[in-house]
């Protein structure tokens, strides 16, 4: 049996108050299970972590994470994760809305590596390609245009490498919530977390996104890298 491809598409509340369900989920797992298929894995989806049989993180090659909110991760799930993905046995996507989960789990902001902090601007950006030749990059060119929410993060891994980023000069930064970092408007980015590799893309939020084959390919080269495709 291949190995398979965890998608978590789970919301749950925050905190204090509900999350925003997005209305991409279903799309997006139809899309997740084409793009674990060309790299050989058995695509698993679930909308609820706490449906997941005790082995199946044990088991999976991989974890793509669609989520947003206190993501109720167990324990032992929470565990897992780590212990496997710093072994380099489970690979790690974050996808949109992703960094806007699990607040009260302190790993978590380093395995996905940012934290979400506001969505100023929804727009059309000429992206800065910052590795063209990254396999989540390498088909797009110096500059992608692109129509997303545009997300701005607090707390980026410093051994993050950004693979996208949103130019200053195309955002209003006068506009309410908009706040700069140091390192600008990263939009993807990839890293090694002990033996393990982590991919994390924005980008997505929209239905074209996954209809786009360039967003899938995308997608699908940050999956190529994180199961160790490329420097």
């Amino acid at each position: 049996m291949p190995e398979s491809l965890l998608f978590i598409t789970q919301v749950a509340p925050y905190v204090d108050g509900p999350a925003g369900v997005h209305g991409v989920l279903d799309q997006a797992t139809r899309a997740m299970s084409e793009i674990a298929d060309l790299h050989g894995l058995r695509a698993r989806a679930a909308d609820d972590v706490r449906v997941l049989g005790d082995d199946e993180i044990d088991r999976a090659r991989a974890l793509a994470l669609f989520t947003i909110g206190e993501t109720p991760w167990s324990m032992t799930q929470r565990a897992e994760i780590m212990s496997r993905t710093r072994k380099g046995k489970l690979a790690v996507l974050a996808i949109h809305s992703a960094t806007d989960s699990c607040y009260q789990w302190p790993f978590y902001g380093s395995l996905v590596g940012a934290r979400f902090n506001g969505h100023p601007w929804t727009q059309t950006v000429d992206i800065e390609v910052r590795e063209t030749k990254h396999p989540a990059c390498a088909h797009l060119g110096d500059t992608w245009q692109w129509h997303d929410e545009v997300y701005q993060f607090r707390d980026l891994r410093d051994d993050a490498r950004v693979l996208l980023r949103a130019p200053d000069a195309a955002l209003d930064l006068s506009a309410r919530g908009a706040n700069r970092p140091p390192y600008g408007f990263p939009l993807s980015w990839c890293f090694t977390e002990g033996e393990g590799r982590v991919f994390s893309t924005s980008l997505g939020h929209f239905p074209a996104a996954w209809e786009s084959p360039t967003y899938l390919q995308h997608v699908s080269g940050g999956l190529a890298w994180a199961l160790g495709d490329g420097d």
